[in-house]
């Protein structure tokens, strides 16, 4: 595959063109291109074919901060590397123009922005992407720059031989194109932050069917010259299976492969300067063994979720009712931040020096692995589109928010109800109401006056006489079983039982068929995978004094945004 992109466009939150960057060849307008995009209902998927338009189009798309990107080739390429460059071109604007991205910030920094979109793809041939060979590559004036520039004065010569120096720098960015040449600081810091999503499928029982978490190893390097790093990691019970426990990892380019697959946990690399995502990795939080029918109730308890979630629906006499029990599990401290180790550390922003945090009372500061902490709870409970309202929305704790429009319940909780008793019980209880009318039954609405003189609420009885005949007297045992005269407590009763068995018919079609649970927890991983070391190595680093030692920290983070789910 050897195609090339032809443009880029970037539409703002109103769908209006704010930028349009051609490549080569004519691509289309960015007028005719966002109707053809648009027609496809939602959700719209990344990469369109357009084979009506001339010549056949592919049109890959990307939103971010209410922007709209939209990527066009008519010739065949690699979809996941033009997918990949969307996301390059979105992280390099938050680098050079600063986050949230804006569509003002976009128009007012043109000059930036055309840089950086020619020198990351040159005639439709992705180039260099990594932000720090962009720094040395791309100009951005400062305030000096921009006030000398107002004044018609020259800020740099128009002419310049290349000394030395610099043709040395230019082969060291080939060298390492991800970081930029003399990097100097004045405090030397490595943080690491291990950051775990969730995505875990319960049963009705709370049989777990699916459990992963997908964990992300963001670092942020502020060493001077060049520095070598090897960071070690350690699993549940140790180093020496973490290779069968890690599936699917993923790593930027500065890590040496090699060294991985030598020894499974070991990561060796000459950083970027500044944060950057180091690697990726996917973890089944379900034991091989618990997949077989007769080990799912035990695997369920080796979760050690923070939380767990419980749905009962069709209660009441009516089955109108569903409640939401939610359950905040307690997470057990660790007695680190790391393995132990040299160079493990703690938290930041604690020295590795320091161990494990300590609060104002001596004990173990909240957010580290030593005492975690469960905060932004939240429950989300879909809702049919059949039901028209809830008419009553129960709850001791936390804030339950519904709008009909938006078809689902929001449950909050606040961090201090969590932080009050951290193995705590609560719980929500609706009633639903549909779009007909609850409780009324269809043959009590053919008589509008309510008196029993239309035939079909009498039973089919007919109550006209023929004048010529003698009208005839009613029994005591047609006052009982007449429709509309006073029935009997037992009649009552199963007449009560009679309505309120259909109307539990109809309400189950209003139940809720699942419910979400969001948080974030600092200081755990659900996966037990943490940072256990972090060294610089003085011998194989460059431009670096043996006697610095750089500020060492390591944060770990586990956010759910709806991924712990259980169906009904």
């Amino acid at each position: 595959m050897n195609g090339v992109i032809e443009a880029l466009h970037i539409f703002d939150e109103h769908n209006s063109p704010i930028l349009s960057h051609t490549y080569t060849s004519r691509p289309l307008s960015p007028s005719y291109l966002l109707p053809l995009y648009l027609e496809h209902p939602a959700p719209r998927p990344n990469l369109i074919y357009l084979p009506n338009t001339n010549p056949p189009t592919l049109v890959f798309s990307l939103k971010h901060a209410n922007l709209l990107f939209l990527l066009t080739t008519s010739s065949e390429v690699e979809p996941l590397l033009v997918l990949e460059f969307l996301h390059r071109i979105v992280d390099s604007f938050e680098e050079f123009l600063g986050t949230p991205l804006l569509a003002h910030k976009i128009e007012s920094n043109y000059d930036v922005v055309a840089q950086l979109l020619t020198e990351m793809c040159d005639a439709g041939t992705i180039n260099t992407t990594e932000p720090n060979a962009l720094r040395d590559l791309v100009e951005v004036e400062g305030f000096m720059g921009k006030l000398l520039g107002n004044l018609n004065l020259p800020t740099k010569p128009t002419f310049s031989n290349p000394s030395p120096a610099s043709l040395l720098a230019q082969q060291s960015t080939l060298a390492l194109p991800w970081r930029r040449n003399n990097v100097r600081h004045t405090q030397n810091e490595l943080y690491a932050d291990v950051i775990e999503t969730l995505s875990v499928t319960l049963a009705p029982s709370g049989r777990p069917l699916a459990a992963f978490a997908n964990g992300t190893i963001a670092f942020t390097s502020k060493v001077s010259g060049v520095p070598d790093i090897v960071v070690t990691l350690t699993g549940p019970t140790g180093k020496h299976n973490l290779g069968s426990i890690i599936d699917l990892p993923v790593f930027h380019p500065c890590v040496r492969l090699a060294k991985w697959r030598e020894q499974p946990g070991v990561l060796s690399f000459i950083p970027p300067d500044g944060r950057f995502t180091l690697a990726g990795y996917e973890v089944d939080l379900l034991p091989l063994g618990a997949r077989n029918l007769g080990n799912m109730s035990a695997s369920a308890n080796n979760l050690k979720l923070p939380v767990s979630l419980e749905i009962k629906t069709c209660l009441g006499p009516t089955g109108s009712d569903f409640e939401v029990r939610l359950t905040v599990n307690r997470i057990p401290g660790t007695s680190g931040g790391g393995g132990g180790g040299s160079g493990s550390s703690s938290n930041y922003p604690l020295s590795s020096a320091s161990g494990v945090g300590r609060g104002m009372g001596g004990g173990p500061q909240p957010g580290t692995p030593a005492s975690p902490t469960l905060q932004d709870l939240k429950v989300t409970v879909p809702l049919p589109a059949d039901v028209r309202n809830l008419a009553e929305i129960r709850t001791a704790k936390g804030d339950a928010t519904y709008n009909p429009g938006d078809r689902f319940l929001e449950w909050t909780i606040p961090n201090k109800d969590v932080a009050a008793g951290f193995a705590s019980h609560f719980a929500l209880r609706c009633t639903v109401v549909g779009q007909s009318i609850s409780g009324e039954d269809e043959d009590d609405n053919d008589d509008p006056t309510g008196f029993g003189f239309n035939t079909s609420s009498a039973g089919g009885r007919d109550w006209s006489y023929d004048a010529g005949e003698p009208a005839p007297y009613q029994s005591a045992s047609d006052l009982l079983s007449g429709g509309d005269k006073k029935l009997t407590a037992e009649q009552e009763k199963e007449e009560k039982e009679r309505r309120d068995g259909k109307l539990a018919q109809q309400n189950k079609i209003l139940m809720p068929s699942s419910a979400s649970v969001s948080f974030a927890v600092k200081g755990w991983t659900a996966s037990g995978i943490k940072v256990e070391s972090i060294m610089l190595d003085p011998r194989r680093s460059k431009g670096l004094a043996e006697t610095v030692r750089p500020f060492k920290g390591v944060k770990y983070l586990t956010v759910s945004k709806g991924g712990v789910e259980i169906r009904c």
